[in-house]
C-alpha cells in the first residue's frame, strides 16, 4: 500500500530521563515515553522511523571516555552507534543533539532496519571553545561502515526504548527531549 506523506508522532517524552552517571548501559528514556510497535507495524520495506532526541552532557578533561547510544526492540539492538570520542576540555552540562532514521529493509520473523543519523555536541572530540565557536558533528554509526542491524520479530510486539552508555563514571547525561515519528 503507497504511502500518504503523513509523518505521525508516535509519541514524546514529557519529563526528563534519568541523568545516567554510571558506566554501564542503561535506558536514557522516562519509562513513560518507551513506545510499543504493534505486531505487523512494518508493513513495507522501506517504510521509516525518526527519532530525535536532545538533552545535556557532561564529561572530564582527565578520562572524557566515549558516548554511545543504542535503538532496541526488547531486548535486540537494532542499531549501534558504536563509541564516539568525548572532548578533552572538560564539559560541563553541555547541550547535545541526535538524530536516527531508521528504514526497514525486511520485513517478518527477520526484520532489520538500516539506520544512519548525526549526533552534534561540544562533548565530542575536537570541539572548539564556545567562544571559538563550533560543535562537533559525528556522522552515525560513528567511524564504521553503515550496515542493517540485528534481526527482530516484526510480526510481534516490539517495545522502542534508547540506551546509552559512558565508558567512564566521570561524566554524565540526561535527556531531555525525545520524539519517535513515523514517517508516512
Amino acid at each position: 500500500m503507497p504511502s500518504q506523506g503523513w509523518w505521525e508522532t508516535l509519541i514524546s517524552s514529557q519529563v526528563d530521563g534519568a541523568a545516567l552517571t554510571a558506566a554501564a548501559t542503561a535506558s536514557m528514556l522516562p519509562a513513560a515515553a518507551e513506545y510499543t510497535l504493534p505486531a505487523n507495524f512494518f508493513k513495507n520495506i522501506g517504510q521509516q522511523l525518526l527519532i530525535k532526541a536532545s538533552g545535556r552532557i557532561s564529561c572530564v578533561i582527565t578520562t572524557p571516555g566515549t558516548a554511545r547510544y543504542q535503538v532496541f526492540f526488547g531486548a535486540t539492538s537494532v542499531f549501534d552507534s558504536t563509541a564516539m570520542n568525548l572532548n578533552v576540555v572538560a564539559k560541563t552540562t553541555v547541550n547535545w543533539y541526535l538524530e536516527l532514521l531508521l528504514t526497514c529493509r525486511a520485513i517478518g520473523t527477520s526484520a532489520n532496519l538500516m539506520c544512519q543519523g548525526l549526533w552534534t555536541s561540544e562533548a565530542g572530540i575536537a570541539s572548539p571553545l564556545p567562544t571559538v565557536g563550533g560543535s562537533a558533528t559525528f556522522t552515525l554509526p560513528y567511524n564504521t561502515v553503515p550496515a542493517v542491524g540485528s534481526n527482530f520479530d516484526s510480526t510481534a510486539t516490539q517495545q522502542v526504548d534508547v540506551h546509552f552508555t559512558q565508558t567512564v563514571a566521570t561524566g554524565s547525561m540526561t535527556c531531555h527531549q525525545y520524539q519517535l515519528i513515523s514517517c508516512g
